[in-house]
């Protein structure tokens, strides 16, 4: 059942898939495949004509964001951790305690979804530094690794325009256990964006592919959750390195 609704994952946000399941669990095993069908239906709708997901699922997520910075605006000139779940539930705070951070991660984003809500979860917070992940679920929903290149370098420029001095760490895409049939389209896409980085000197890139990776070339179970996709604590500790050592620069 659960691989039943894993793609949604790409099309929804966590909090709308969390709210799916639920209602799968609670009806009937025959009115089951009309509430398949019924999800299959708002998937194709969640696509605009072009093949593009709409950004729009992710409203309520950024609505959010914005009540919490009606509240308490966070401090400019801090470092912007932003992009898709692996952000999300990265406690920043916690694994940098010395440094003054923001987390605007919202689970199954593309690169598309964070240029279209740039305005809103990046701007008004005028960083010094960007950490972004982005383009797992891009290539998850059948993006080419060349679209997730053309997306980031339009994300760069965004930023150039408004924030010319702020700085771009790119995090590479991770390989996973879940994705790892992805694999060559993964290191296809990080390999289109290290070039850019390696022009410019406020573009960073921080490799993850090789110190995930086994003896074996596969990734290392240990630094994963059960599901084979996010990470787990020690996942996040070795993040945090190496993310720490482009920060220090």
């Amino acid at each position: 059942m659960g691989s039943r609704l894993a793609v949604f994952s790409v099309f929804f946000s966590e909090s709308q898939r969390i709210v799916m399941l639920r209602l799968f669990l609670r009806v009937p095993k025959i009115p089951r495949i009309l509430l398949l069908a019924t999800l299959i239906t708002m998937v194709w709708k969640a696509i605009s004509v072009n093949g593009e997901v709409d950004p729009a699922r992710f409203e309520e997520a950024i609505a959010a964001f914005e009540q919490q910075d009606a509240e308490q605006m966070p401090p400019q000139d801090a470092i912007l951790f932003v992009g898709s779940s692996s952000i999300r539930k990265w406690d920043t705070a916690k694994w940098f305690p010395d440094r003054t951070v923001i987390n605007r991660g919202f689970g199954g984003s593309h690169m598309s979804d964070l240029i279209h809500f740039t305005k809103r979860v990046v701007l008004p917070y005028r960083p010094r530094t960007i950490v972004l992940y982005e383009g797992d679920n891009d290539l998850a929903g059948g993006k080419s690794p060349g679209r997730v290149h053309a997306d980031y370098v339009q994300f760069v420029r965004m930023i150039r325009t408004e924030l010319p001095e702020t700085k771009i760490v790119f995090i590479a895409i991770k390989p996973s256990l879940s994705r790892w049939k992805l694999i060559a389209k993964i290191r296809e896409a990080n390999q289109l964006i290290k070039e850019v980085t390696d022009d410019d000197p406020l573009l960073d890139y921080v490799d993850v592919d090789g110190p995930m990776l086994n003896d074996q070339g596969m990734p290392r179970p240990e630094l994963f959750a059960d599901d084979g996709l996010h990470l787990n604590d020690t996942g996040y500790e070795l993040w945090t390195k190496l993310v720490e050592e482009k920060l220090a620069d």
